[in-house]
């Protein structure tokens, strides 16, 4: 019997693998591969290196500095943007390219001034433009000052004007270095805190050291109230001073005030129970002394609506 031949069928595909039909994307690669982050959002923030001189061609500060960097652009309320800080005498700042506002205070001395950071590691160099002033006063001819009632103020001297002063610092002790923006200053030199006050006018050149001695005319007195010259003081006694004229010039209670004048003529009274005592002085500049008032020194009733010894208050100096 002869053998039977078949033709070969073609089989069906396999469930569950269907196969995607071809897709005609004309213009488009068949693979694009991913792209990974560029070389600029790879770079680390570059550092900006900061140093300050008090004048141009200086040795840099060793110490003593305050940095702040802001941002030019102020934060939603409109108060500047705090970005670094730092008290570093040479800080190095990791900040991104652009635009910043850099504050550098030293002492009482300090500049803003507006940095472009490119973005490339680069030191600069502040120019503060500024100076030290060390005060001092002697009393009389070349008499020591009692340094822990001497005192100092000082005032900036602003566009040249007589009486446009603005105050920098105040109760500056003697003997110490203020460290100032270059300029033109007033000095009130105060000794005790009565009438002994003078001034004078300093100019702080940038990079040097200013030292400035004032003169005070006046004297430091210690006033008692006795029954005999070299006597005990009597306590619970109320002073009154008083220019020759009779302008209030200081009011103290006490058996030993102790009190600085101005040279010149003054009254002294005392008051102690009830019975008023006076004497006239003269200070003379730089002989500090006592005063005795006597109780044999009754002074001339007055009209007690004028009495200067009312409301009397304090200690001295």
């Amino acid at each position: 019997m002869p053998l039977r031949r078949f033709e070969p069928i073609a089989l069906p595909n396999l469930p569950g693998k269907p196969q995607a039909p071809a897709i005609d994307l004309p213009g488009l690669p068949a693979y694009a591969p991913q792209t990974g982050p560029t070389q600029n959002l790879l770079r680390r923030r570059e550092t900006l290196s900061l140093r300050a001189v008090l004048s141009e061609g200086g040795t840099p500060i060793p110490n003593g500095l305050v940095w702040r960097l802001f941002s030019a652009v102020p934060s939603f309320d409109g108060s500047p943007s705090l970005v670094a800080s730092s008290e570093s005498a040479t800080p190095d700042f990791e900040v991104a390219p652009g635009t910043y506002i850099l504050h550098v205070a030293f002492g009482r001395a300090g500049i803003v001034k507006r940095v472009d950071f490119a973005g490339i590691k680069i030191q600069e160099t502040v120019i503060l433009n500024a100076g030290g002033l060390k005060l001092n006063a002697v009393v009389g001819d070349e008499g020591k000052a009692a340094a822990s009632r001497l005192s100092f103020d000082i005032y900036a001297k602003e566009d040249d004007e007589e009486e446009s002063h603005k105050l920098v610092a105040s109760d500056v002790p003697p003997e110490r270095v203020v460290r100032l923006n270059a300029g033109a200053y007033q000095i009130v030199s105060h000794y005790g805190s009565a009438n002994a006050v003078v001034r004078a006018d300093i100019r702080v050149e940038a990079g040097k050291l200013t030292e400035a001695t004032l003169t005070q005319r006046a004297a430091l007195l210690t006033m008692k109230l006795v029954r005999e010259h070299g006597g005990e003081a009597i306590a619970d006694t109320a002073w009154t001073i008083t220019t020759a004229s009779g302008d209030l010039v200081r009011q103290s209670v006490g058996a030993f005030p102790t009190m600085v004048l101005a040279e010149g003529d003054y009254v002294i009274v005392a008051k102690n129970n009830d019975r008023v005592y006076q004497r006239p002085f003269t200070v003379a500049a730089g002989e500090n002394t006592d005063v005795e008032v006597l109780t044999s020194e009754i002074a001339q009733p007055e009209d007690p609506a004028e009495g200067p010894l009312d409301g009397v208050s304090g200690s001295g100096d």
